[in-house]
């Protein structure tokens, strides 16, 4: 039975109207008194009294009741009766999640497929990539690994008419009931050729409504909680097909439909699709465009519109519209080659904070496996063993309610692995380790990632950690580098066509690519380990530890009652039977000096036996520190303990290891106790790891409310050792206090960047805050180290609940942290408890993390959902200043952070037209006012009239842009058409020194083909030496060619702009005029208008500060616009 609900508000007024209650009670009682002493004295003298007449009962009848306290009621009443109509914060139980779960065990995976599946295929292609083998290698693969015996299998359905008409039309419904036994294959392949990507088998109909049955049957087996979480191997796939139209590979939209049902019939407000194919899955976003109930993200190769489907939308401007506004994430991907570190950062740095905050109550993944290494489609290079990865952390959102369903993959070896490993991972088998070293995030992702975060910052709170920069900034060419300019670029596919190929439409990729993919499969499928051991979770605890206690003050935080507490509560909780429990043993001294000074431990050792007054008197010579005659015997079983946990789990005895084990340790130095600590524990196992097993690399990861002094100055100059810790600084003056705990303290030596500090400077920081630092922060750091063990140092004095800590975690925020720290060193994961001083928030968060090493359902952390629809608190505030703050000093020595200290622009950036863009807020703030422009036609600046009022910076805009106004009003269709957008040239570069203006060429012809490959597609003409080669997009001979030469600046025939290869930016400059007006005379037959501040000079030579002036004269703001159509 829930506990009562009291909110804060009716709390205090019933406090109020308890007092005036009470007040006017007191009064009354009072009067009355008084009246009846008066009336007894008169029933005295008079007749006898009229009270000896009546008896208490009657007396009780007749006394009316206090008006006051009448009033009071009949308020009350109406409160109660209005407080449903009232949002209100509730304060229930902070433990109730908690409690909840006590008796919730692992349920089982769901399977769901039909064999018949295999019989969609193409009649009239034997080599179309959509073929039965894609479904059967699957199938085949999880059967190999014994996954499919593991799960509980569901049994097939199709889907009713009613539920395909949730979103398709009925004419789409029946145009492919109609092909449904039809055998006329010439016929099938006619109509086929209407669609993109189609081919329609006479059992296309029915596999389709199994396939969209089948998806629907899944989610409601999870959203009944038959299952924790389920996987669907259908096809057909479904996300590109659309309301009235079949398209790519696609005729029902599987995962849309069962999505729609979960809104429709289970009356779901929160549901999260992810779709990682490689293609855009435009047919889903459609359908929720304007549903903010459904966010849908997209991952998907784009090219700026030159790969499949070739759409617009596809971008990552395209953001929803209505209320649907900001639910819709594209993540366009401009290149092929991209990696696990491209995925992983997308995942960790926008997937999963807006997951957490949206809090959603089903997670659907649209599973395409075509960016695998090896599929000719995708040419992209993720491994299969990073897709248990991608979905680990998901794991423990929305109540673990995940359903993976099948869409695309067409190298067979990589899309069977990698579902198979994702059904691995639902089962909850640790992740496998990654083999090879994560290459680091793309300059192209950085590009794309930056960008869709720039255009949703204005609706998610969680995507406040990059900094803004105003427009003004961009002139500023130190700051330049730090700035994230958003662009947007579209070149587009081909035209429409009225039919489509049917035939001959794979394009495999060459012979030796080929070979070199299948070999490099080969060896990571034999590389990649996925025996576990068959115990989850050892545990070490020992009664004998509860010795060590405070003679002289009983009442001390570190009390034996916290572990004593902790081990009960397992009990009650049915755990320690689940568990491998260790053999307790004392840490020999050789161990203890892993870590320790001999002087140090021997002095701990000579307390022993010790009178407790000679104790206290020792004790006061340290920092928070008590001693007991059996300190030592407990401190060194402590650290023997942690040895036991370590060395079950690297013999591979165990997969993960829970230490509950006292005097903590994370305070100790190398050569003295501090802060109730003896030995430094965790410190021990880490030095014990790396010499008894060889390990390279040791992450610790100190999640107690102090800062690790002890474990930090232990490694701070051990690159084998990465410490990172999360604690309440408040600048220095929260203990252990001092400056080591700030940010800017990264290690010593060979030991510098293996430090991470996240300090947090205000109180209150909850699991919000921490899960941002975790996703943002850790977990990238993390995956770069790649350690083969991680320990945590488990203090849980910041949980809701502790005495000194102030924080507000909560058991199940610890327990997803625990979940997604377990996702590294092949889980290879101890917990060991360092503090914590309330023993029910400690005991609670301890079995939190068992419980999610053992695999069972922890309650999703609801991350102040509440308060996020409040403006940020204090201690949001303060947690991302002080995330950027690390960002800014990490970036430095960890390359995946390179891109996060990046500035946003500070105006928001709306797709599909629902807002202004940053391009109109920059020509805002130019703030021009007068359309007579002769300066930009060339006239002399004296001629020139006042250009409208005073900047905010104080400086004038040197240009006047009437040209440019009619310019866009007459290009207000390529505008709203997003076919027009703004870069931001440099004013100056180094390089324009290599041109000699004087010895330009008096034509140039805009027709000229490359010098290489004879294209006339997309040409520049090098400024040095006037050769003509083609750009980017054709075969990048230009480029070549600058790099063999050293010619770096070159000019487009196609727009006239300026481009240099070594400052990767346009330029825009007087002294470039010599050679743009010849080509602008070939190409328009007429002189190109002169639009520089400056003086237009014959020679051509201008100084080479911005705008020609000298480089201490101030520069003017300028926009060079671009437009490019799909022709």
């Amino acid at each position: 039975m829930s506990p009562p609900i009291v909110t804060r508000r009716s709390a205090q007024q019933a406090k109020m109207q308890t007092r005036a209650m009470a007040s006017k009670s007191k009064a009354g009682t009072t009067a009355a008194t008084a009246a009846g002493v008066i009336g007894g004295s008169s029933a005295g003298t008079g007749s006898g009294g009229i009270s000896s007449g009546m008896n208490a009962s009657d007396q009780r009848k007749t006394i009316k009741p206090n008006a006051a306290l009448l009033e009071v009621k009949r308020r009350a009443r109406n409160m109660l009766k209005n407080q449903s109509n009232v949002m209100q914060e509730s304060v229930t139980d902070i433990f109730q999640n908690a409690v909840n779960c006590k008796g919730l065990v692992r349920k089982p995976t769901a399977l769901i497929y039909d064999e018949s599946m295999s019989q969609h295929c193409c009649l009239w292609d034997k080599e179309h990539y959509e073929c039965p083998e894609r479904f059967t290698r699957v199938l085949e693969r999880c059967r190999e690994l014994n996954l499919a015996e593991r799960c509980l299998e569901l049994p097939s359905r199709s889907a009713t008419k009613d539920e395909i008409l949730r979103l398709h039309s009925e004419e789409h419904f029946e145009r492919l009931k109609q092909t449904s036994g039809i055998r006329d294959d010439e016929r099938m392949e006619e109509l086929s050729s209407r669609y993109d990507s189609i081919y329609i088998h006479p059992s296309t109909f029915e596999l389709s409504l199994l396939a969209t049955g089948s998806t629907i049957e899944l989610v409601d087996q999870l959203i009944a909680g038959k299952a924790q979480n389920g996987m669907a191997i259908i096809r057909p796939p479904g996300h590109h097909a659309m309301k009235a139209e079949f398209n790519g590979y696609c005729f029902f939209n599987n995962v849309a439909l069962a999505a729609q049902h979960a809104l429709d019939v289970h009356k779901l407000q929160r549901i999260l699709i992810i779709d990682y194919d490689v293609h855009h899955g435009q047919g889903t976003q459609r359908f929720f465009y304007n549903d903010p109930r459904v966010v849908y993200f997209s991952i998907h190769r784009f090219e700026h519109g030159t790969f499949w489907p070739h759409l617009h939308e596809s971008d990552y401007n395209a953001i929803g519209s209505e209320k649907g506004t900001g639910y819709n994430f594209n993540v366009p991907l401009n290149a092929t080659g991209m990696t696990n570190g491209d995925y992983l950062a997308i995942f960790q740095q926008l997937l999963l904070p807006v997951a957490l905050e949206f809090q959603p109550e089903l997670i659907i993944v649209s599973a395409g496996y075509d960016a695998a290494l090896g599929c000719p489609e995708g040419e992209m290079e993720v491994t299969p063993a990073c897709y248990p990865h991608l979905l680990n952390p998901l794991l423990r959102l929305a109540d673990s309610r995940v359903a993976v369903v099948l869409e695309g993959g067409y190298c067979l070896d990589s899309l069977a692995e990698g579902a198979a490993l994702t059904l691995r991972s639902l089962l909850g088998d640790p992740c496998p380790k990654l083999v090879e070293k994560l290459p680091l995030p793309r300059a192209e992702l950085t590009q794309a990632l930056l960008s869709c975060i720039a255009v949703h910052r204005p609706y998610w709170r969680c995507l406040h950690l990059q900094k803004t920069y105003d427009a003004v900034e961009l002139q500023d060419q130190e700051k330049e580098q730090d700035l994230h300019k958003v662009l947007r670029i579209w070149i587009g596919g081909p035209p429409p066509v009225d039919r489509y190929p049917t035939r001959d439409t794979a394009i495999p990729l060459p012979p030796e690519k080929v070979a070199t993919n299948t070999i490099r499969l080969h060896s990571l499928r034999m590389e990649t380990k996925l025996s576990t051991p068959p115990v989850r979770v050892c545990y070490a605890y020992d009664a004998q530890m509860l010795l060590h206690c405070n003679l002289n003050d009983p009442g001390h935080p570190e009390q034996p009652l916290r572990i004593q507490h902790i081990h009960k509560m397992h009990d009650e909780y049915a755990l320690l039977p689940r568990m491998k429990q260790l053999s307790a043993r004392a840490a020999t001294t050789d161990e203890v000096c892993l870590a320790h000074t001999r002087a140090h431990v021997n002095s701990v050792r000579r307390l022993l036996g010790r009178d407790p007054e000679d104790l206290h008197q020792v004790a006061t010579g340290y920092n928070s520190v008590y001693l007991h005659p059996r300190t030592f015997d407990c401190a060194t079983l402590a650290a023997g303990s942690v040895l036991q946990a370590v060395e079950s789990v690297l013999r591979g005895e165990s997969r993960s290891g829970i230490c509950n084990v006292r005097p903590p340790g994370h305070h100790a130095e190398q050569d003295q106790p501090h802060g109730f600590c003896i030995f430094n524990n965790v410190a021990i196992a880490a030095q014990y790891a790396i010499r008894d097993f060889d390990l390279e690399r040791v992450l610790i990861v100190d999640w107690d409310v102090h800062h690790g002094n002890g474990t930090q100055h232990i490694f701070e100059s051990n690159p084998k050792v990465l410490y990172i810790s999360l604690h309440r600084y408040e600048h220095g003056t929260f203990f252990p206090k001092g400056p080591d705990g700030n940010f800017d303290v990264v290690g010593k030596g060979a030991g510098r960047g293996f430090n991470v500090n996240i300090p947090w400077n205000k109180k209150g920081m909850g699991d919000l805050e921490y899960a941002l630092a975790f996703q943002q922060l850790i977990m990238p750091i993390a995956y770069e180290f790649n350690p083969q063990l991680v320990l945590v140092s488990a203090g849980f004095d910041a949980a809701i609940g502790d005495p000194l800590g102030g924080c507000k975690v909560t058991p199940e925020g610890y327990g997803m942290f625990t979940h997604w720290l377990s996702a590294l060193a092949g889980g290879k994961i101890v917990v060991c408890l360092e503090g914590g001083y309330n023993v029910n928030s400690i005991s609670y968060a301890m079995t939190m993390c068992t419980k999610t090493l053992l695999g069972d359902p922890v309650p999703t952390p609801q991350l102040g959902a509440t308060a996020l629809q409040k403006p940020p608190t204090v201690a949001y505030q303060s947690c991302v200043e002080s995330l950027q703050s690390c960002l800014e000093i990490q970036r430095n020595h960890w390359r995946c952070l390179e891109f996060v200290g990046r500035r946003l622009p500070s105006e928001p950036i709306v797709g599909e037209n629902n807002n202004e863009d940053f391009l109109t807020a920059s020509l805002r703030q130019l703030n021009i006012s007068n359309d007579d422009a002769p300066g930009a036609a060339g006239g002399n600046d004296g001629d020139r009239p006042d250009c409208g009022d005073e900047r905010p910076s104080g400086s004038k805009p040197k240009v006047k842009v009437k040209t440019l106004t009619e310019y866009l009003a007459e290009n207000k269709e390529a505008l709203e058409q997003n076919e027009m957008f703004a870069v931001y040239p440099l004013k100056t570069c180094p390089h324009l020194t290599l041109l000699r203006p004087e010895e330009a060429p008096q034509s140039i012809n805009s027709g000229a083909a490359c010098s290489i490959c004879g294209s006339t597609g997309e040409n520049w003409v090098c400024l040095c030496c006037r050769i003509v080669g083609c750009g980017r997009y054709m075969n990048q001979h230009m480029e070549q060619h600058s790099l063999e030469m050293g010619h770096p600046l070159v000019m487009s025939m196609a727009d006239l702009s300026v481009w240099c290869y070594v400052c990767s930016s346009y330029v825009d400059h007087p002294r470039l005029y010599a050679y743009l007006n010849p080509l602008h005379m070939d190409k328009f037959k007429e002189p190109m208008a002169w639009t520089h501040a400056c003086s237009k000079r014959e020679d051509g030579c201008y100084a080479l500060g911005p705008n020609g002036q000298d480089e201490d004269d101030n520069a003017g703001s300028s926009i060079c616009f671009q437009l490019e159509r799909n022709n």
